[in-house]
């Protein structure tokens, strides 16, 4: 149910997290001013020490959510690099085994040319829900079949066919990374912190006394609006296959369009 949430546009997850914190502001805004600050013996020398109150609190969550920020795209970009490393070790293969004497090289072309079909039909839009593929084991397990039953005759053959099990294995590695970041998420207690952290840090700034309510107003949205354009862009790099930002097949289809065709 809450995965679903990922694979929304992110206009509006965005739209959603930003107007809520921004909805959540004004309304508390108004209670506090209208029911809260009354009773409170709140002098303008107080703003002083208000305002070291909220800076403080402010300072800590905002170390908290760039750290988590920093860490989300740098999650993001690495699963990439896999993503990129996977169709270049596939490239490569395709390209050894293409030197092969026939019917091999058919047999283990048609393979990996099936592969990258399946990665890019089938594979590719199980990852974007946030679900592990399967598929790809069998096919993994044929073309293993056929390549190490392959006998080098000659010594060229020999060197050729220790090209090819090497690509295969960067192809296999880079594989089974890329299956592990189908899950890559942050966890809960993480999310929690940014949003309780987020409505911490906006309720702080509802007990200065400013004279104009307007004014008051104009200023806790502003800042409601920041903290969720940055929880908006933590959210949409939190899953890197899924939502707007997800990584795509882009790759793969490269390889497919500019190699696999014949």
């Amino acid at each position: 149910m809450f995965a679903a949430i990922f694979e929304l546009p992110l206009w509006i997850t965005g739209t959603a997290i930003v107007g809520g914190l921004c909805v959540y502001a004004l309304l508390g805004l108004v209670l506090v001013r209208r029911l809260v600050l009354p009773r409170l013996r709140v002098r303008p020398e107080d703003s002083e020490f208000i305002g070291a109150m909220v800076q403080a609190v402010m300072v800590f969550y905002g170390l908290a959510v760039a750290l988590i920020a920093v860490s989300v795209w740098q999650t993001h970009s690495d699963v990439a690099k896999i993503v990129s490393h996977e169709a270049a070790a596939v490239a490569a293969l395709y390209r050894d085994v293409g030197s092969y004497p026939e019917p091999v090289r058919s047999r283990l072309q048609g393979q990996l040319e099936g592969y990258v079909n399946y990665i890019i039909h089938d594979a590719w839009p199980r990852q974007a829900k946030g679900q592990v593929p399967a598929g790809g084991v069998e096919l993994m397990n044929g073309f293993q079949a056929t390549l190490t039953a392959f006998e080098p005759e000659t010594e060229g053959q020999r060197i050729l066919h220790a090209e090819a099990l090497h690509a295969y294995n960067e192809m296999i590695h880079a594989r089974r990374l890329r299956l592990d970041a189908v899950e890559t998420r942050l966890p809960g207690i993480l999310w929690f912190v940014i949003f309780a952290g987020a409505l911490i840090g906006i309720s702080a700034t509802f007990f200065f006394r400013v004279e104009d309510a307007r004014l008051h107003a104009v200023q806790v949205v502003l800042l409601s609006a920041f903290i969720g354009l940055v929880i908006s862009m933590t959210f949409a790099l939190d899953r890197p296959f899924c939502g707007d930002l997800g990584l795509g097949p882009g790759p793969y289809q490269l390889v497919q369009e500019q190699l696999m065709k014949r």
